[in-house]
């Protein structure tokens, strides 16, 4: 009977530990003799809590206990044939309540795998935000009549823009996936199939969006597609050196801001890191390759898995063009930092697990740690807002209700990418997306409207993330 109940040797479910068969076929040959007068029969809960006293002494919820259980296969009617409780989570307590606490001391932060250096995130966060250089260089080629009450050239290329943010978010979250596997290879390769279809997509979409007069921004939306996808390579990849250096062309835009340059300079200028990043991303594919050619994959994680990355992208990307150029530049910068308190959240995390006793203290611990991580980028991107609004030309002025409104819009982001790291992209994308349609029908009929968009999609995130991330199962790896 009970083979039915337990999985196969070896086997687990979700990542959790399978706890230990025992079987009664499992006991050596002659020993089922019957007990001898006056024997107690062995309780079948001691012996299960002898065999997770590992686990459960760790647990700092009885949740974590009652999922290891269902993971493995047990029943409830298992459980009250066996143990006489009523379910999963009642036989869970018992175990809890039975086993004394003990954590082992947290591993020094250079193990674990969510500690990461600043500067390598700082890093990032500038080639994020170097490629709005190249809207000042590519300023002439937005020429032609507006359309929607947008300036000239904008519908083309918000159109390519567009299509890459999803197609990409979508290709990099399928790269990542197969690196977690450890298949590196099988990563390459969707990289090497994905990312030139995603980048005949944007372009195709620019140009098709183009209308008369447009076509020097359509073309400039197809560089714009084909950077997107060369750079989503290096960056999976992990070369953002390569990046910063094939984006260090772009720096010939400073002097546009107080000076018109030449339009051969502005279009060399950005060929030059075009080409540098489609060339240093083509090498990376070919040197990674792997001696065999690239490596088939096993099928990887359904396509439908990627898609509300692709979406996250689009809400997020809507909400920061809404904002502003200046904007823009802040909060592109600040993804560097947003990222270094993502990572230093969930390390926070873990070892909360590892030296808290109870769910109660656990939730504390967490909910602060939230507050100020959240905290702390909101303050970063209130610096970055305020130098933006200072140094870039035309910028709108500095007033308390922009600052609130852009705050909120950081919010958002942030707290998505927090969710979106725990696996609760669905959920981000949507707010996102009701957020961003929300912006867009304020910017159309009441702008006034606008921050109270951002201000409602902040406080359900908030609300998401208290109650999700609070958890203790949550934070497991």
């Amino acid at each position: 009977m009970s083979g039915s109940l337990w999985l196969k040797p070896g086997a687990t479910r979700d990542g959790l530990p399978q706890i230990p068969r025992q079987r009664a076929t499992d006991a050596p040959r002659g020993s089922h003799a019957p007990p001898s007068p006056g024997h107690l029969a062995a309780d079948p809960l001691d012996e299960l809590a002898d065999r997770l006293d590992a686990l459960a002494a760790t647990a700092v919820h009885p949740d974590e206990i009652a999922a290891i259980l269902e993971s493995d296969g047990m029943t409830d009617d298992h459980i009250r044939l066996v143990y006489g409780r009523a379910d999963s989570f009642a036989l869970a307590e018992d175990l809890y309540a039975r086993t004394e606490r003990r954590h082992p001391a947290p591993e020094p932060p250079a193990a674990g795998p969510w500690h990461t250096g600043l500067a390598g995130c700082l890093l990032r966060g500038l080639v994020f935000a170097l490629p709005g250089l190249a809207y000042v260089l590519g300023a002439p080629l937005l020429s032609g009549p507006g359309r929607y009450g947008l300036p000239p050239g904008t519908v083309p290329l918000f159109a390519g823009a567009v299509t890459g943010w999803v197609w990409n978010q979508a290709l990099a979250h399928r790269a990542y996936t197969w690196l977690g596997l450890g298949d590196r290879a099988a990563a390459v390769r969707a990289l090497v199939t994905g990312a030139p279809a995603g980048a005949l997509a944007g372009a195709a979409v620019a140009v098709a969006a183009a209308g008369p007069g447009e076509r020097p921004a359509a073309l400039f939306g197809a560089g714009q597609a084909l950077y997107l996808a060369a750079a989503t390579v290096l960056l999976v990849l992990g070369r953002e050196r390569a990046l910063l250096v094939a984006l260090s062309p772009l720096a010939g835009a400073v002097p546009a801001f107080r000076h018109d340059l030449p339009e051969p300079l502005r279009v060399a200028l950005l060929l030059l890191s075009l080409a540098a990043t489609t060339g240093f991303a083509a090498l990376v594919l070919w040197s990674t390759r792997g001696p065999g050619g690239l490596a088939r994959g096993r099928g990887g994680p359904p396509l439908a898995r990627s898609l509300p990355y692709g979406l996250f992208g689009l809400g997020s990307g809507l909400l920061v063009l809404y904002a502003g150029a200046d904007a823009v530049i802040a909060l592109t910068l600040s993804m560097g930092p947003a990222e270094w308190l993502l990572h230093r959240f969930r390390a926070a995390g873990l070892a909360r697990l590892r030296l808290l006793t109870t769910a109660d203290e656990f939730r504390r611990a967490v909910t602060g740690t939230l507050a100020r991580c959240l905290g702390g980028y909101l303050a970063v991107l209130l610096v970055l807002t305020t130098a933006a609004a200072l140094l870039w030309p035309g910028a709108a002025a500095v007033t308390a209700p922009r600052i609130a409104s852009l705050l909120l819009v950081g919010a958002v982001l942030w707290l998505g990418l927090l969710l979106q790291a725990f696996g609760g992209v669905a959920k981000a994308a949507v707010v996102c997306l009701l957020a961003a349609a929300a912006q867009g029908l304020a910017q159309a009929f009441a702008p006034a409207a606008g921050p109270l968009a951002a201000g409602a999609a902040a406080a359900a995130l908030c609300v998401l993330t208290c109650v999700l991330l609070v958890r203790p199962t949550a934070h497991r790896v």
